[in-house]
């Protein structure tokens, strides 16, 4: 069914009955979606229910296979995402499209330089216009300086700035707060806000649903590549739309534990490295589930990275399973047993021109070396399927290409990957960043059912209800120092917030 208009305000972009197919998926199946002027209109779906596709569509990047699509009343076209550009259409993917080696305002104002005479780039007027956009985010950032020196969150802020920039009349936002921080979020939605009150529409596309009812005027759901329902924000609840998205109920999505933890699994005393972090010392039993929180460049993924051998400890020691043990490098940590889903898994974990079956046993192959030497292929196949079970991983074949999956399948995939080495401390950071609420609930069993099986977890994440609902304790780091420690039981998103943040409450338990 339609969606069906409301009174606030005329439709500026309309899909109607878009169908898009590839190679054994119907991607999109009837589609229908209007986004009204000076609306913000949320996309909501799991990973694979057509959000992606129908935004690439709109965007210019795919040609739907059928149907139509009209701008202010008229049918249109648009044959590449210049097109879709050129007609006003300003798009905010996942993936970051700036190029490091080019300074801040060369990114936010690519193709579309101030020029002077002699068709030269006017460089102080360059650098006036990145600074009135850059205050927009109340940033005091150097317009000259290199986009590759700023971090992942800055790097996030200058994609949506540079769409920003092009003064559109549809902004498209795709997982845009991924990689931001609170008060940057928070920013965002501000300038949302003001924008629209200007008479610009925004498509949002979020996994977390809170966001969705604080900035968002109507919902739509897609699932499985069907559009499900449309509806005001007002008129629906945050279970209604889980409910709508997965198609079932979803209770006690983190799971509960169910063996108390054992005896030290790993412990590390006295770690530092630079300015990352210093005189780190903390333990993980066996069945443990220990949280780390902490603000955007606090340290935590630095000292992950530490543990796992990527970037070592200049000091400090660490012992696992009561041993010893030295890692200077990720083949170290993978043959002691320790594994690490990187936070972000398409440039650091997986590797996506290979198949689903190549990455699941990526970090343990020798495992699967038969009595002549050669790799033993059904045993990989057999390995490969046995997962794609166990984590509920959609795709068409396990010889499928993992690039070709959708966000929340990949993760799963990357996940999957630590299973063959039967690791003794698992590492997860950010592991549902990117995911919808059905994979979040998979991923959290299948944490809780590697904790049951005597795995200690470290797990690292920005989203505190899930660091509350999962953690045994929790451990909170600022300016790379350990500063806190609680319990479950004691742990609640004010004295976890106010630890990092180096707010004093009534009964925190700081450690500084």
């Amino acid at each position: 069914m339609p969606p069906t208009a409301n009174n606030t305000g005329d439709i500026v972009l309309e899909a109607r009955s878009i169908v898009k197919t590839f190679p054994g998926v119907r991607a999109l199946d009837r589609v229908d979606f209007e986004l009204k002027r000076s609306e913000i209109h949320a996309l909501v779906g799991e990973n694979g229910a057509g959000k992606s596709t129908l935004i690439h569509i709109l965007a210019g990047v795919h040609q739907p296979d059928s149907g139509q699509i009209r701008l202010d009343g008229s049918a249109v076209s648009f044959p590449d995402p210049h097109s879709a550009a050129a007609a006003g259409i300003a798009v905010v993917f996942q993936e970051l499209s700036l190029v490091p080696g080019l300074s801040v305002a060369e990114n936010i104002f690519a193709h579309r330089q101030p020029a002077g005479r002699l068709n030269l780039i006017d460089r102080k007027r360059l650098y006036e216009d990145t600074e009135k956009i850059l205050r927009l985010f109340e940033l005091k950032i150097d317009p000259r300086r290199q986009l590759g020196n700023l971090s992942t969150d800055e790097q996030q802020v200058m994609e949506i700035l540079k769409a920003v920039s092009q003064n559109p009349g549809v902004l498209i936002l795709d997982e845009p707060t991924s990689s931001l921080a609170g008060a940057q979020v928070k920013r965002l939605f501000g300038i949302l806000k003001d924008l629209k009150a200007h008479g610009l529409s925004v498509i949002y596309i979020s996994h977390h649903l809170p966001e969705v009812f604080e900035v968002a005027d109507r919902i739509t759901v897609l699932r499985d590549g069907k559009h499900v329902d449309t509806c005001l924000v007002e008129d629906v609840t945050e279970q209604d739309l889980v409910r709508k998205m997965v198609g079932r109920e979803i209770v006690d999505m983190y799971g509960r534990r169910t063996k108390q933890p054992g005896r030290e699994c790993f412990r590390v005393e006295s770690a530092a490295r630079g300015h990352d972090f210093r005189d780190i010392t903390f333990s993980v039993r066996f069945g443990e589930i220990v949280g780390i929180a902490g603000l955007s460049g606090a340290g935590r993924t630095e000292l992950a990275r530490g543990i796992f051998g990527v970037e070592p400890f200049e000091t400090g020691r660490m012992f696992l399973n009561n041993q010893p043990v030295e890692i200077r490098s990720p083949w170290q940590a993978i043959n002691s047993r320790i594994g690490y889903l990187t936070e972000d898994r398409k440039e650091q974990g997986l590797f996506l021109e290979m198949t689903v079956r190549e990455n699941c046993v990526a970090p343990s192959l020798r495992c699967f070396v038969n009595r002549l030497g050669l790799m033993d292929e059904k045993a990989i196949t057999d390995f490969a399927e046995v997962n794609r079970a166990r984590l509920s991983i959609v795709t068409p074949s396990v010889k499928q290409q993992v690039g070709n999956l959708s966000g929340g399948n990949q993760q799963k995939v990357l996940l999957s990957m630590w299973m063959g080495i039967q690791p003794l401390l698992l590492i997860v950071d950010e592991p549902t960043r990117g995911v919808d609420v059905g994979a979040k609930s998979e991923i959290y069993r299948l944490l809780r059912e590697l904790a049951a099986q005597g795995v200690g977890i470290i797990m690292i994440s920005s989203d505190l209800p899930e660091i509350l609902g999962l953690s045994d304790r929790i451990l909170v780091i600022r300016n790379g120092r350990l500063v806190g420690e609680f319990t479950a039981e004691t742990a609640t998103e004010e004295n976890v917030i106010a630890c990092a943040s180096e707010v004093s409450l009534p009964g925190n338990n700081n450690l500084s």
